[in-house]
């Protein structure tokens, strides 16, 4: 189901409820982007002799199909007062959408601080693994200083020279094609010294920002810090259109030569779009040291006590008296909502009564149909409405003399 994007990063106050609103995603400029000139990037593969995987076009076509309710819908009704809403089908998947991204990300930072990291101190530097795991599969060359990405050891792959361009910010289609992409900047350049780098170091070809930490005991900070390394590849809010009608992407974190802004072709945003979407069946979190699957020591250190070498299910404590196959299974969308945004959806907003699922509707003729009715009802009752109150007549301008 579709969720709210939030804020990487942050957490609503305890105690504070909130009320679901449905994710529109036809509203979003993304949305309108990928609708207005995605059918142009198809036809200008296809000019070229080039087409997408399959798995990179039913991303696009099912993208413009989460969260709109002509795709069909849940219906929800309350128990005690009949109050009803309807909640639209998401279409799940791993690439580019905000609201399921959104989705992945409460789910994986829930499944590394329940299931995967300890309450304890922690410090494990994965560089060197990651380093010797791109240098297996052929993707990472070094010499005696440097260390870069080379994409000749991979498969034959239709979008292999998009992502070439994508990790090295060059334009990836267009006339402009292998240019540097377009950028601002806004602010001046930080120097080498700054106290902002005192704790950004780079090796190896990876970078290290040492600036956060989190005590043991802090579980939703670490819960937090979990859903900011996992969230989703676009966020809508810093997405925006020049005069042009180019599409200008703001950085979380402006670079250190003070660029804030990034500046993108729409039919290369879109290639930069493709290039974000897995293959099937690729993991997207892949563990490693005294965390990977093969590790003797996983079932001893994580909190699920699941791994290589793991007793009985009784040698581990679970919380909630709950096995790990229960434990591990994904959260419901109503679990989702209410950890993180303290939205209550098995919960009427009117009278806080139970409410429950009362039909899934997919047929085109019925999600019309209803679509229809709500539309008339909403028109209906706007002209019912009573005019706004105004104060009473006054009798007279000026009081006697």
């Amino acid at each position: 189901m579709p969720l709210p994007v939030p804020l990487p990063g942050v957490l609503p106050a305890l105690g504070s409820p909130s009320r679901y609103q449905r994710h529109q995603p036809e509203k979003t400029l993304l949305y309108r982007i990928v609708e207005q000139h995605y059918p142009a990037f198809l036809a200008h593969l296809e000019a070229e002799g080039r087409t997408l995987p399959e798995h990179v076009r039913q991303e696009f076509t099912d993208y413009l199909r989460c969260g709109r309710l002509e795709h069909g819908f849940l219906r929800v009704r309350c128990e005690s007062c009949n109050h009803e809403k309807l909640v639209a089908f998401s279409c799940k998947r791993r690439g580019f959408c905000p609201s399921c991204g959104a989705r992945r990300m409460v789910e994986s930072a829930a499944l590394l601080v329940d299931e995967v990291l300890p309450a304890r101190p922690l410090l494990q530097m994965i560089g060197q693994q990651v380093a010797r795991f791109l240098e297996r599969r052929g993707i990472l060359e070094r010499d005696e200083d440097n260390s870069y990405l080379t994409l000749d050891g991979l498969e034959e792959d239709p979008l292999k020279d998009i992502h070439g361009y994508s990790v090295t910010y060059r334009v990836a289609i267009g006339p402009q094609k292998g240019r540097k992409v377009f950028t601002l900047q806004t602010i001046a350049p930080q120097p080498p010294h700054s106290p902002d780098n005192a704790r950004v170091a780079k090796l190896n070809g990876f970078s290290l920002h040492a600036g956060v930490a989190a005590r043991a005991h802090q579980r939703r900070k670490v819960e937090r810090l979990c859903r900011y390394i996992s969230r989703p590849a676009i966020s809508e809010q810093r997405l925006s259109l020049t005069p042009t009608g180019k599409v200008r992407y703001e950085l979380k974190t402006p670079f250190r030569n003070g660029t804030t802004h990034v500046i993108f072709e729409p039919l290369d945003f879109i290639a930069r779009l493709a290039a974000l979407v897995p293959k099937p069946r690729v993991n997207l979190t892949r563990f490693h040291g005294v965390f990977a699957p093969n590790s003797k020591h996983r079932a001893a250190i994580t909190p699920s006590g699941r791994g290589k070498g793991s007793k009985s299910k009784q040698a581990v404590t679970h919380h909630d008296d709950k096995a790990p196959a229960e434990r591990h299974a994904a959260m419901t969308w109503a679990q989702r909502l209410k950890r993180v945004f303290q939205i209550d959806i098995e919960t009427c907003e009117k009278c806080q009564g139970p409410v429950r699922i009362i039909a899934c509707i997919e047929d085109p003729a019925a999600i019309r149909q209803i679509l229809e009715h709500l539309r008339k009802k909403e028109s209906v009752d706007s002209q019912a409405q009573l005019p706004p109150e105004r104060a009473p007549p006054q009798l007279r301008l000026f009081d006697p003399m």
